[in-house]
């Protein structure tokens, strides 16, 4: 069941998405994927990120990929799935505006969510991105810890029959709003008829 704190999201322009457990489902921990044929979209995806494109809005995807430093896929590995990815996204009517993904181990870098380095990046490189008009959209603490600290809305992804990753119940408690799937928090809380 969706839960909404503060539920005004009228003016969100950017719609940051984690990748696993948001766009695709989440493997076990420690297993990475490597190829397209990994991939087991969520229910509900495409259509979701098409309502987000017909209405305007900038869909990016802000995702921890520390398998590359851990040497379980590659970084061209890992592009040839996004490219994918666009490639299934397209065929329905949809697209990614940015994919944005740190590849680094943990206390490498700025850019591993919690930090908030991919976010920076975006910001600079959408003019009009800023916290006020972006929403972060994910399944794991760390998600919403990062969105929190940068300062934007944050919603949380509890998908009903999975088990909850650790941090789910603080996550929740910290987020902006909760829903069941990235489809269900878009038609329960934004107005995607807007002209694009």
């Amino acid at each position: 069941m969706s839960v909404a704190r503060a539920n005004n999201f009228s003016e969100i322009d950017y719609v940051f998405l984690d990748r696993d457990g948001v766009i695709n489902r989440s493997f076990t921990h420690g297993h990475y994927l490597r190829r397209w044929e990994e991939v087991e979209l969520l229910p509900g995806v495409e259509d979701a990120i098409a309502q987000l494109n017909r209405s305007g809005r900038k869909v990016i995807v802000a995702t921890n990929q520390r398998g590359v430093a851990l040497g379980l896929c590659t970084e061209a590995e890992l592009q040839e799935l996004h490219a994918r990815l666009q490639q299934h996204l397209a065929a329905h009517g949809a697209h990614l505006d940015a994919i944005y993904y740190c590849p680094h181990d943990n206390g490498q870098c700025n850019c591993r969510k919690p930090l908030p380095g991919m976010f920076e990046q975006a910001f600079r490189d959408f003019s009009g991105a800023s916290a006020a008009t972006s929403v972060m959209i994910g399944d794991s603490l760390s998600d919403v810890e990062t969105g929190r600290q940068v300062g934007m809305r944050t919603v949380f992804i509890a998908a009903p029959g999975q088990s909850p990753k650790p941090g789910a119940e603080q996550a929740s408690a910290m987020a902006t709003a909760c829903a069941e799937s990235l489809l269900d928090f878009v038609e329960q809380y934004l107005v995607c008829d807007r002209p694009a």
